[in-house]
């Protein structure tokens, strides 16, 4: 998506550690209209029509996972990193090492949320190594359901996670990919 990466180099930055912050549009402050893109950008990937379920990450995934279930008019669901007292009955669970966090964290999700006659598409804002979409994939299995599709807004292609992911055969779009972020600025993976 060429908008994205124009925005990405308009208001990105790169942190020492090949950090990427995209903070100021989409994750932390959220551009509501320019996600709205990504959104329609996302529908033209997947067959929306097959989707039940959006699942994604708690937390920065949520706005744009809810900006698209708005737009299709499909449930969103979101994974939590911490059990709450309001969670009652079964849980999907799955152990992740969160890059953000730099720990181990257990996304949950309550079973009655997803089951196996759902067609899910996971949406998240970013991707770094893969682990958190490993983590969602795991409840997507966890609850017989069928993946529709993974769809990621930014993924940083230096650490292999949407690679991995595509070579064990998942259905990965990502909207911008970043090939390497540094000193000299982004360069992005040509589509």
């Amino acid at each position: 998506m060429e908008a994205l990466k124009q925005r990405i180099i308009q208001d990105g930055r790169i942190l020492p550690g090949n950090i990427v912050k995209v903070d100021g549009f989409l994750n932390h402050q959220v551009d509501t209209k320019f996600v709205g893109e990504m959104a329609d950008e996302f529908a033209k990937l997947f067959d929306i029509s097959k989707v039940t379920k959006i699942l994604t990450a708690e937390a920065s995934g949520i706005a744009l996972a809810a900006v698209c279930s708005y737009k299709y008019g499909i449930p969103m669901v979101f994974a939590k990193k911490a059990k709450s007292d309001n969670i009652e009955g079964g849980l999907y669970q799955s152990a992740i090492f969160s890059y953000t966090y730099k720990k181990k964290v257990t996304l949950i999700c309550a079973k009655e949320w997803i089951n196996s006659n759902d067609k899910v598409l996971i949406i998240d804002d970013f991707m770094a190594n893969g682990e958190a979409m490993r983590g969602l994939l795991g409840i997507v299995e966890q609850a017989g359901a069928e993946l529709v599709g993974i769809g990621v807004a930014v993924e940083k292609g230096f650490q292999h996670g949407g690679d991995k992911l595509r070579e064990d055969g998942y259905p990965v779009k990502s909207l911008a990919i970043i090939d390497s972020a540094d000193e000299n600025g982004f360069v992005f993976r040509e589509d």
